[in-house]
């Protein structure tokens, strides 16, 4: 596929304002040494004050963290976030909604944690990090043929243990999670565009990984364009345009208020 900037522009001449969805990590910042590590970055809290500042663009930051994590990360009124994939949303006003019910959830997940522990006791290279709505296995420090074995086990015992039809197991590489089938970007788009509808608005989604790609499909079906933060193809290359590193992205988006009509 070859990556054109002329979608990106002839999208940003149509409409003086813009919806804007933002994966975080690996879109806006580079990926933290731990999941867990939720350090506020002043230059991202700089830049997403200003793009809401311009009073031309409406910011969603959709993210697989969860919804706790990303109001550390992003201490700011008047931005939309959604956590756990959109399951977790919280509006500009700082009111809150929950998609499911966390009591529907969390006894499933609950059966499924001592099972992964076992597997990954006395193996320091592998994490499990609970995020409540959903559970996920990190073995980026590992050796691949390890993290691939260890984490083909996990997805093993996931589906054995969870209701298929309320749960999916999601791969990545060197990454599973465990979660409700409503935990997706996909879905997540779909719902925060049916809850607010576009009028008279340009959109655009940044995202960087195979999660991302399926949001990436629903913002095009809407007449939006899609940029990977990524210099290689994880899965599908369905973006319009590429930019290289969270860095890149983060200057691009500086500019982005100048570019529209």
């Amino acid at each position: 596929m070859s990556f054109s900037y002329q979608k990106i522009t002839a999208l940003l001449s149509k409409q003086a304002h813009l919806r804007l969805f933002l994966d975080y990590d690996g879109t806006l910042a580079d990926f933290s040494d731990h999941p867990d590590q939720v350090e506020p970055l002043p230059e991202i809290i700089q830049l997403l004050t200003s793009l809401r500042d311009s009073g031309k663009i409406k910011i969603v930051v959709l993210s697989g963290r969860r919804l706790a994590h990303l109001n550390q990360l992003i201490p700011i009124n008047g931005i939309r976030l959604a956590g756990t994939y959109g399951l977790e949303i919280q509006k500009e006003d700082g009111s809150r909604q929950f998609r499911l019910a966390y009591d529907q959830v969390r006894p499933a997940l609950q059966s499924l944690i001592p099972l992964w522990k076992e597997l990954i006791k006395g193996q320091e290279l592998f994490y499990l990090e609970d995020k409540g709505w959903s559970l996920a296995l990190h073995a980026r420090f590992a050796a691949d043929v390890a993290a691939e074995e260890l984490l083909e086990k996990a997805r093993k015992l996931a589906e054995e243990t969870l209701d298929r039809k309320e749960f999916r197991v999601l791969p990545g590489h060197k990454f599973l999670e465990a979660g409700p089938q409503l935990a997706d970007k996909g879905e997540g788009v779909k719902y925060l565009l049916k809850i607010d509808p576009l009028f008279e608005e340009s959109l655009l989604y940044l995202g960087d990984d195979d999660k991302d790609e399926i949001a990436f499909s629903v913002i095009q079906s809407h007449g939006g364009a899609a940029i990977r933060v990524c210099s290689n193809v994880i899965n599908q290359p369905i973006e319009d345009w590429r930019l290289p590193n969270p860095r890149e992205a983060r200057l691009w988006l500086r500019s982005l208020p100048q570019q529209l009509a």
